[in-house]
């Protein structure tokens, strides 16, 4: 981003949140400009609020608890959305020369023994912001699994500590904030070891998940000795519940959060939420029917723009932003072979059905599923067409930029589309699947919380979207949406505003 236009932007930004109407809780907005980390990122700039305070860098969300230096701000940057990117990385390596905690073997590196300095031994992590997540294959497994391709030496063996049979599989950190959202704990749901399905235990629920994710992190990801005191656990929990993150200036929109839209982490924060709201399969515990239109920030942009006055240069950006909040919620999908949806006894067990976006994003402005509901929507597929065998899946696969990952076959399942036959298969992360041992849940990962998106390319839990146009093109050709090439712009653009 241009300095000077980086500059401008920060003092436009300043004065659109001296100008909101304060939310319940603050006391001026003084307060909150100081507690907003501004980031630029390729489309504008990214916005952390922490809602208690500004950003304490001495808690110990900061420091470095195990053995080889990481702190959870390793892979959880507040200026890089509470993620990281592979430029960050690239940049990180260059100037550590591979030696800084991020690139730690035990899952910075494509398998725990490549040498720190070895760029090409470190691909995964460089080019597409990869952890490597090592998961022992469940002793009650209803399905065998062996490796056909593997780029990186390690993808299936047995743990020389554990005498485990180990898949390494590789996946991007989900950002640590708008964690007051969740419906489960990371892309596998491994964390959320007491259910975040109901509102009177939610917030305890929450707390016990995110208390134990921080302490699997610190033995396992920093390599800690023992796990972090009650306190340092509290303080690190306690920090990242107070994190809201979203976009908050558009290069060509100019400012997302005013004039009668509600973008930007403050009006988020304020966000309504509870287990179950929308639910698409009816489960709203208060009964209220689903409604598709679920993301409402930018309706008043739709209206017909002034054609004179401050905004003039904005409203294009805008009015493609406001249309592709429409064709978000409105726009029809066909929804073939989804995994926890077609096989769904809840819905029938349909073999197609139409739906929008927020059929699987129906979390009000949010846009995860406000219950659990894994999908397997095909991002778990691998690119090569040798080994995919639905059509539908494969050209949409081909739309992405999908990352040189080890391939698995699976074999011993019953066929979830076609009852009484078994069939096999191959995948690149079986994903729930090696949690829970059942066949039902192969290549089923969470729908993550969509805010805050343009900061934190690439996308999909295994980094194969480059950009949020390949995301909107993958959906256009895995959900039959027949988009044209202006509405593709117009639901990225969207997406970027997030």
């Amino acid at each position: 981003m241009n300095p000077m236009r980086f500059t401008r932007a920060r003092k436009a930004l300043a004065a659109s949140i001296a100008a909101f109407i304060v939310a319940p809780g603050y006391a001026d907005p003084a307060h909150l400009r100081a507690s907003i980390v501004v980031a630029p990122d390729p489309h504008g700039l990214m916005g952390t609020l922490k809602i208690d305070g500004p950003i304490d860098r001495s808690g110990p969300f900061f420091q470095s608890l195990g053995t080889n230096g990481r702190s959870c701000a390793t892979c959880h940057d507040p200026e890089e959305a509470m993620s990281f990117t592979p430029a960050h990385a690239d940049m990180i390596f260059a100037t550590s020369r591979g030696k800084d905690p991020l690139f730690a073997s035990v899952d910075g590196a494509n398998c725990d023994s490549v040498a720190a300095r070895d760029r090409a031994g470190h691909s995964l992590i460089l080019q597409n912001g990869l952890l490597r997540i090592a998961l022992p294959v469940p002793p009650n497994a209803e399905f065998s699994i062996s490796v056909v391709s593997d780029p990186y030496g390690c993808a299936l063996r047995i743990d020389p500590k554990t005498h485990v049979l180990t898949v390494s599989v590789y996946r991007r950190p989900l950002p640590a904030t708008n964690l007051s959202f969740l419906s489960a704990v990371m892309s596998d749901g491994r964390e959320t070891i007491a259910p975040l399905t109901n509102g009177a235990s939610y917030s305890a629920n929450l707390r016990a998940d995110l208390t134990q994710q921080a302490i699997d992190a610190t033995t396992g990801h920093a390599q800690a000795t023992s796990a972090p005191t009650p306190g340092q656990a509290d303080g690190i929990v306690d920090f990242e519940l107070a994190l809201y993150t979203a976009q908050l200036w558009d290069h060509r929109a100019g400012p997302l959060d005013g004039r009668g839209t509600s973008g930007g982490p403050i009006h988020l924060a304020a966000q309504s939420y509870y287990p179950g709201i929308n639910d698409t399969l009816g489960q709203d515990p208060n009964g209220i029917p689903f409604d598709p239109g679920a993301m409402t920030l930018y309706g008043s942009w739709a209206q017909t723009p002034s054609v004179s006055g401050p905004d003039i240069e904005n409203r294009g950006a805008r009015a493609r932003i406001a249309a592709g909040e429409l064709l978000f919620d409105t726009a029809p999908l066909t929804i073939t072979h989804v995994r926890g949806l077609n096989d769904n006894p809840a819905l029938g067990q349909p073999a197609s059905f139409k739906g929008t976006c927020t059929t699987c994003h129906d979390a009000p402005n949010v846009g995860n599923h406000s219950l659990p509901l894994p999908l397997d929507i095909g991002t778990s597929h691998t690119g090569n067409p040798s080994f995919e065998s639905d059509p539908v899946i494969a050209s949409a696969v081909s739309q992405l930029s999908m990352p040189n990952l080890p391939v698995f076959l699976i074999s011993g399942c019953p066929d979830p589309f076609s009852p009484g036959q078994s069939t096999s298969f191959y995948t690149t992360d079986p994903a729930r699947a090696l949690i829970t041992g059942h066949c039902s849940d192969f290549n089923r990962v969470k729908g993550p919380i969509l805010r805050g998106l343009a900061a934190r390319a690439p996308y999909f839990h295994n980094g194969a979207a480059a950009t949020l146009r390949e995301v909107v093109s993958f959906y256009d050709q895995r959900f039959q949406m027949g988009l044209t090439k202006a509405q593709k712009e117009e639901l990225a653009a969207f997406l970027n505003s997030l």
